[in-house]
């Protein structure tokens, strides 16, 4: 098939998710109707959370609606980044990262910790066929600004499978991370933006109270 171009990042974003269509419908889900937008997360850090699925309950039209940050530019990251949100969108963010999530996430070929759950290496392989059949994506990465310097910039430690985070005082950091009272796991130590150091592992904010997006 000839590399198609578009023009706009929706017309990219709306072609991409009928290319995954036969991954999800193999694994044994239907893609239920989506929107798929660029954009920063309205719940969560823009600096941080790269993806976002709304329950239809929250839409005017009653689908699903994705937004994908602005951050991203590279076709298979995006990609990636994408069949992710459409798994929240296939359980209609009930599950949030929980098991009915991670049923849907594992069958489709995403690995690892729920909230960060990434392409496999036979998924990765696919989505890259599938971004050359795509053709470039119609946009170039935002870059924040370093964030500005804080003296109160503390270290937190989050859980990689519920999101339980703490702070860790400076007396108490040089024991490591803590272990999650509720998934019994060590949590990962995450290293406060400040304009000395900018690199952050991508954590996703928790799931709100009330059934809101789920990223």
């Amino acid at each position: 098939m000839s590399q198609q171009v578009h023009t706009l990042r929706e017309a990219w974003l709306e072609a991409a998710v009928k290319y995954l269509e036969p991954i999800f419908s193999k694994a044994g889900y239907a893609i239920p109707p989506v929107r798929v937008s660029c954009g920063f997360p309205a719940s969560s850090s823009p600096r941080t959370t790269l993806g976002q699925c709304w329950p239809r309950e929250r839409s005017g039209a009653s689908v699903n609606e994705i937004f994908i940050s602005p951050k991203l530019d590279e076709p298979v990251a995006l990609l990636d980044t994408l069949v992710h949100e459409l798994c929240h969108a296939v359980d209609d963010c009930f599950s949030g990262h929980g098991e009915d999530f991670k049923g849907i996430a594992q069958t489709v070929g995403l690995e690892g910790p729920a909230r960060m759950a990434k392409a496999n290496e036979a998924l990765v392989v696919r989505l890259m066929m599938i971004s050359q059949e795509l053709g470039p994506y119609p946009h170039q990465a935002i870059v924040f600004p370093p964030p500005r310097p804080s003296n109160s910039s503390r270290n937190k430690a989050t859980c990689p499978q519920c999101g339980y985070e703490v702070t860790l005082l400076k007396k108490w950091a040089s024991y490591g991370a803590p272990i999650c009272p509720k998934d019994s796991l060590r949590m990962v130590e995450a290293i406060p933006e400040t304009i000395e150091n900018t690199t952050r592992t991508e954590l996703v904010a928790e799931v709100d109270e009330i059934r809101r997006a789920i990223s």
